[in-house]
């Protein structure tokens, strides 16, 4: 039979790994890191109970720290409206900035990626605002948020 030590691991490693395949905003990644943590924690602690509830509180405590990495959605849209596409007016060069049209007005705007250049008349995302300046992604790197 597997120590309880080496169970964690394997389950840790198996909650990171879905996490990979099927992305639900890092819960089964921090799940994963969780019981990785739990699995140190059972080489002193024999109690699988104990281990079990270590293990949510990890999981709770981390889920709820890591949401204030997360973008406020909610913010973001209050701030820019429901349209958050976009259309490039001029050619915007890597890490400079472009003209895009957003809601009918022409606005300043640069790529998020300083490295990726994006070509007139091209569907952009906001992602967000600065000033009076918009920052973008080109359609393409956004397909798989959609």
């Amino acid at each position: 039979m597997l120590s309880q030590p080496l169970l964690w691991l394997i389950a840790g490693a198996i909650l990171c790994f879905m996490e990979a395949v099927f992305p639900v905003a890092f819960v089964a990644f921090i799940m994963g890191i969780s019981a990785i943590g739990v699995a140190a924690i059972a080489l002193v602690v024999p109690y699988f109970s104990v281990q079990v509830i270590l293990w949510l509180s990890f999981s709770t405590l981390l889920v709820v720290g890591s949401r204030q990495f997360l973008p406020n959605k909610k913010a973001l849209q209050s701030q820019l409206g429901d349209s958050q596409e976009g259309e490039t007016l001029t050619e915007i060069i890597p890490g400079q900035p472009g003209r895009v049209l957003y809601e009918g007005n022409s606005w300043r705007a640069i790529c998020a990626d300083e490295n990726l250049a994006i070509a007139p008349q091209k569907k952009v995302y906001i992602v967000s605002r600065e000033g009076n300046t918009l920052i973008i992604l080109p359609d393409f790197l956004t397909k798989s948020d959609n």
